[in-house]
C-alpha cells in the first residue's frame, strides 16, 4: 500500500473540493481518498503501489473539476513552504470587481447610445463572469454540469435573455463580491489554523566541537549536542544536560506557567525557551518529535468526519440537482397551465431558484467548523484525532477511569514497612527491592528507592511479573514473591488476618510471610472538582476501574463522588468490564469515554467508543492507541473538551439551521415571484460568508 499527498495550490471551492475527493475515490486503484479543505491538502490512499500513470489521472481529475488549480506532489521537505493561502485569488477579484464597476458607471454617466451602453453592458457582464462562464463551458464538456459555475451562468445568461441587462451585471458583480468575501473569510480561517499551528521549530543550533552550526532539524542526529538560546524554540525532542531556565509549553498542553528545567530534565520540540542557556542531547529525530507527530495528526484529523459531515455531503449531492428541475418547471409549467402567466415572469422566478440552489454554504461552514474546533481544543493543550471523535463527545453519557495516575497522580511513596517476628525490616526491604529491580511498575521503583542502597543485580538468578499481581524472583539463592495478598496466598504462602492492609505489597521469603510494605498515592487536586463538573455538563455515569482491593477503591470513590467502581482488576478485566458495558449500549445513541494514563492502559483505549489519554505527551503508547490526548495531566481539561465539543456541535448546527433556513425562504419567496436575484445571491454566497465567519468563532473559544 502506498500513499501521497497532493498540495491544490488556488483551490477555493469548497463544493469543487467535495467533487474532487468523490471523483478520486471512485477510482478502482484507490483505497481511500480525502481532501482537506483548509489546508488544501488531497490525501490519496493507493491499494497498491502508485505510478506515474496513476498520479496523472489523478491530476486530470482535479483539472477537469478545477482548472485554475495547480497540482503540487507534496512531500514532507515542503513542510516548511509557505503556500498562498488564497490572497492571489481574492486580489484577482478584486480587479475583475473594479473594472466591471467601472464600465457600469460609464454606461450610466456618460450619455451614450443604446448601442454603446450595450457593448458597455456586455463588457462588464463579461469581465465580472469571465471565470464563471469559462468554468461553465469547460465542466459541462467533462460532465460536470450541476456546479456554482453552471447555475449563475444560466441563471444571468436568462436575464439577458429576458431584457434584464442591468440585473444580470449586477448580480454577476454582487456575486463576485460575495465569492471575494467568502475567499476572504476562508482565507481568515486558514490563516487563523496555520498560525495556531505553527509551532514547528525552524532551526537547531547544533555544537561541533567549538563550533555552532545551524541546520534544518530534519538534519539533525539522535545524540547530537544542540543549543537553545533564550527565545527560541526548543527544535527536537531532548535531555537537557548544561543549564537552568524555564521553558513556555503553552503551544503543545496549552497552559501559561513556565516550566522550569534543570539537567536531566527531558524538553520536546516545540517549547519555547524563556532565558537561560541550554546544552541538550537530542534523544529523537525529527520525525518521530512530539511536535511533528501532533501537527501530523492534527492535520489528519479531518480525515476522519463526523457523522454530521457526511450526512451534509449527501444531501449536497441530491439537493442540488433537485432544485434545478424543479426551476425547469417553474419556468415552463405555469406559463403553460395558468391564464395569464407569462414566460419571462416565470423564467425570471426559475432563474432565481437556480441562483439560490448552490450548497457552498454547508459544504464549506461544516468541515471548517469542526476542524476549528480540533483548532481550539489543540490550542488548549488537548489533541483530537478527527471530527467524528469531537462530534461523538456529545453523545457520551459514561466516562470509566483508570485511577493509577490517572485519578492519582501516579507517584508512590512507601509509607510503612512491617515485618514478622521472623525477620527485621531491613532484611524485608533489601528483599524487595532485589525482586523488584528489573521491574518498570511505578510501585517497583518506589520501593527500590526507599531502600536507597547498592542493588547487586548479579544476585537476582531468576525474575518473573504476573500483571497487575506480582512478582517471583530468585535473590540471593531464596525464593521471592511479592504482590497482592490474594496472589501470595494462591501460592500457598499463609498470611494472617490481622496483616490484611488496603495498600500494601505483601512478601514472602522461602515461602514464609516476611511482611508487608504499605504504598501511598495522593489523589489529583483536581480530581474532585473535575467529577462534579463532569456531571454539571451532562455525564450521568463516572465508574473507576483499580487494580487495587476493594477498601483502597471504595474509599477512592466516595471521596471524590464516583457513582461506582470496579476492584482487584487485570489488565484483561478492564476490557471486559469495558467491552461489557459498551454491550449494553449496543442499541442506545449514547456513548463511553475510556480515560487512561496511556502507557498501560493501550488495550482499552483502543476499545472504548472514545479512548480518552491523560498525560500523553512525548507517549508513544497514548498518541497511538487513543482518539483523544489530553497534553497535561490536568482532569479539569476534560471539562474544557467537553465544552469545546458542545461549542463546535452548536456551530456546525447553527450553519446548517441559518443556510438551509434562508435557502428554503427564498426558494419559496422566488416561486412566488417576490424575491429578486439579489436577494438570491444572498442566499447563497452572503449565507456562505456568514457560515465560515460564524465558524471562525470556535477558534476564538477559551
Amino acid at each position: 500500500m502506498d500513499n501521497k499527498i497532493f498540495l491544490l495550490d488556488g483551490l477555493d471551492c469548497a463544493n469543487c473540493a467535495q467533487k474532487i475527493e468523490s471523483k478520486v475515490n471512485e477510482m478502482k486503484e484507490v483505497e481511500k481518498a480525502s481532501l482537506n479543505f483548509v489546508s488544501k491538502k488531497l490525501h490519496v490512499e493507493f491499494k497498491n503501489h502508485s505510478t506515474d500513470e496513476l498520479i496523472n489521472r489523478i491530476i486530470a481529475i482535479v483539472k477537469s473539476i478545477e482548472p485554475d488549480v495547480n497540482v503540487i506532489e507534496y512531500n514532507e521537505e515542503r513542510e516548511e513552504e509557505k503556500i498562498d493561502l488564497g490572497s492571489k485569488h481574492n486580489n484577482t477579484i478584486l480587479k475583475r470587481i473594479s473594472i466591471s464597476l467601472l464600465l457600469v458607471i460609464c454606461a450610466f454617466i456618460f450619455p451614450v447610445n443604446e448601442y454603446i451602453k450595450t457593448i458597455l453592458f456586455i463588457s462588464s457582464y463579461l469581465i465580472a463572469g469571465i471565470k464563471v462562464l469559462k468554468n461553465s463551458l469547460y465542466n459541462i464538456t467533462k460532465g460536470e454540469i450541476f456546479d456554482e459555475n453552471f447555475l449563475m451562468s444560466v441563471a444571468t445568461l436568462g436575464a439577458i435573455a429576458i431584457n434584464q441587462f442591468e440585473e444580470a451585471i449586477a448580480v454577476m458583480i454582487f456575486y463576485e463580491i460575495g465569492e471575494y468575501f467568502q475567499s476572504k473569510a476562508v482565507y481568515r480561517s486558514r490563516k487563523s489554523i496555520a498560525d495556531l499551528m505553527n509551532i514547528r521549530p525552524d532551526y537547531a543550533n547544533v555544537i561541533n566541537g567549538e563550533n555552532i552550526v545551524t541546520k534544518n532539524p530534519r538534519n539533525v542526529n539522535v545524540g547530537d549536542v544542540i543549543m537553545i538560546k533564550p527565545g527560541e524554540k526548543v527544535p527536537l525532542d531532548s535531555l537537557v544536560l548544561e543549564g537552568l531556565s524555564s521553558v513556555d509549553t503553552k503551544a503543545l498542553t496549552g497552559e501559561s506557567m513556565p516550566k522550569d528545567i534543570k539537567p536531566g530534565d527531558k524538553i520536546l520540540a516545540g517549547f519555547v525557551n524563556i532565558h537561560g542557556l541550554i546544552k541538550a542531547k537530542v534523544e529523537k529525530e525529527y520525525k518521530e518529535s512530539s511536535v511533528s507527530k501532533i501537527l501530523k495528526l492534527v492535520e489528519e484529523a479531518s480525515e476522519k468526519k463526523a457523522p454530521t459531515e457526511n450526512f451534509i455531503t449527501r444531501f449536497a449531492k441530491i439537493y442540488t440537482p433537485v432544485v434545478v428541475f424543479l426551476a425547469i418547471g417553474l419556468a415552463v409549467f405555469p406559463p403553460l397551465l395558468i391564464n395569464g402567466a407569462t414566460f419571462s415572469d416565470w423564467i425570471y422566478r426559475a432563474l432565481v431558484f437556480l441562483v439560490v440552489s448552490c450548497p457552498c454554504a454547508l459544504v464549506i461552514s461544516i468541515p471548517l467548523g469542526f476542524f476549528a474546533g480540533i483548532g481550539s481544543a489543540s490550542r488548549n493543550g488537548i489533541l483530537v484525532k478527527g471530527g467524528n471523535y469531537l462530534e461523538a463527545l456529545n453523545f457520551v453519557n459514561t466516562f470509566i477511569f483508570d485511577k493509577t495516575g490517572t485519578l492519582t497522580e501516579g507517584i508512590f511513596k512507601v509509607k510503612d514497612v512491617v515485618s514478622t517476628e521472623e525477620f527485621d525490616d531491613e532484611e524485608l526491604i533489601y528483599y524487595a527491592a532485589h525482586a523488584e529491580y528489573n521491574s518498570n511498575h511505578p510501585i517497583a521503583k518506589s520501593i527500590v528507592d526507599f531502600y536507597n542502597g547498592d542493588i547487586n543485580s548479579s544476585s537476582i538468578t531468576f525474575f518473573r511479573e504476573y500483571a497487575g499481581n506480582g512478582i517471583m524472583a530468585i535473590v540471593d539463592g531464596k525464593n521471592i514473591i511479592l504482590g497482592k495478598i490474594d496472589f501470595l496466598r494462591s501460592n500457598g504462602i499463609d498470611i494472617a488476618e490481622k496483616y490484611e492492609k488496603s495498600d500494601s505489597i505483601y512478601v514472602s521469603i522461602d515461602g514464609s510471610f516476611a511482611g508487608y510494605i504499605s504504598i501511598s498515592d495522593t489523589v489529583k487536586k483536581d480530581a474532585k472538582s473535575t467529577i462534579k463538573e463532569l456531571k454539571r455538563n451532562g455525564i450521568t455515569n463516572i465508574i473507576m476501574l483499580t487494580g487495587d482491593n476493594d477498601k483502597a477503591a471504595k474509599d477512592i470513590a466516595l471521596n471524590l463522588g464516583i457513582d461506582s467502581y470496579y476492584a482487584d482488576l487485570l489488565p484483561e478485566d478492564k476490557v471486559r468490564i469495558v467491552e461489557d458495558l459498551m454491550m449494553k449500549n449496543l442499541n442506545s445513541k449514547s456513548k463511553i469515554a475510556f480515560i487512561g494514563d496511556g502507557i498501560n492502559d493501550a488495550p482499552v483505549l483502543s476499545r472504548s467508543d472514545i479512548g480518552i489519554a491523560m498525560g500523553g505527551l512525548g507517549s508513544d503508547a497514548a498518541i497511538e492507541a487513543s482518539d483523544i490526548v489530553i497534553m497535561t495531566d490536568e482532569l479539569h481539561k476534560l471539562v474544557d473538551l467537553l465544552k469545546i465539543s458542545d461549542k463546535t456541535r452548536k456551530v456546525v448546527y447553527q450553519n446548517i439551521y441559518l443556510a438551509l433556513t434562508i435557502k428554503f425562504t427564498v426558494l419559496i419567496l422566488g416561486a412566488l415571484g417576490v424575491a429578486t436575484m439579489w436577494q438570491a445571491v444572498f442566499a447563497d454566497v452572503g449565507v456562505t460568508i456568514l457560515a465560515v465567519i460564524n465558524s471562525i468563532r470556535i477558534l476564538k473559544n477559551k
